[in-house]
């Protein structure tokens, strides 16, 4: 048996990728995750999607080191109506905030997830488009920046793959223990 524990959890919308916050703050600690696992990676607050938690250091920093490759997937639903075009800006390294990013793969996709709560910004006269991002590395609101830097900001977040492993039935707040080949 692997000593080790390797957890995917589905954080939800509005919830701290850490265990203690501000007071009223919704953290990890609201969802009886195992004791000793920490976070390999952050979503941010606003973000929702597959959260990798671990006990194991050198595994944590396989999975979010951007050398060792390890890919994510992001589904992101933005403002407008981007062609491949402009997704293919994302393709190649981007300056945002004299950083460079890496090339990611991004392209339009045909989706619908469930009404967000609360609700994502609407405007009546503004379409808007999901584009799947895959990223082999994370920096602070990476994403959003990217989508943002070629015009389109992103208004609903999703990490729907770390790794090998893919959300297929998970639902906001519940988790799963896997092994570690289920995600290198």
């Amino acid at each position: 048996m692997n000593k080790f524990k390797y957890i995917i959890f589905y954080k939800p919308y509005g919830v701290l990728c850490q265990f203690t916050g501000e007071n009223g703050d919704r953290t990890l600690a609201d969802f009886d995750l195992p004791k000793g696992v920490y976070p390999a990676g952050r979503l941010d607050k606003d973000s929702e999607g597959l959260l990798l938690l671990t006990d194991d250091g050198i595994f944590n920093q396989k999975v979010t080191n951007p050398k060792s490759k390890k890919e994510k997937t992001y589904h992101i639903q933005v403002e407008g109506s981007p062609t491949q075009e402009d997704l293919n800006k994302l393709n190649k390294p981007l300056l945002i905030k004299g950083y460079k990013t890496l090339p990611a793969k991004a392209k339009l996709i045909d989706i619908n997830y469930p009404p967000r709560d609360p609700p994502i910004r609407v405007r009546k006269n503004i379409p808007d488009t999901w584009v799947e991002i895959k990223l082999i590395e994370g920096k602070n609101r990476q994403v959003r920046r990217m989508s943002a830097a070629i015009g389109f900001p992103t208004l609903r977040l999703i990490r729907v793959q770390i790794g090998k492993y893919k959300n297929e039935k998970m639902l906001p707040g519940t988790w799963v223990q896997v092994d570690q080949k289920d995600i290198l």
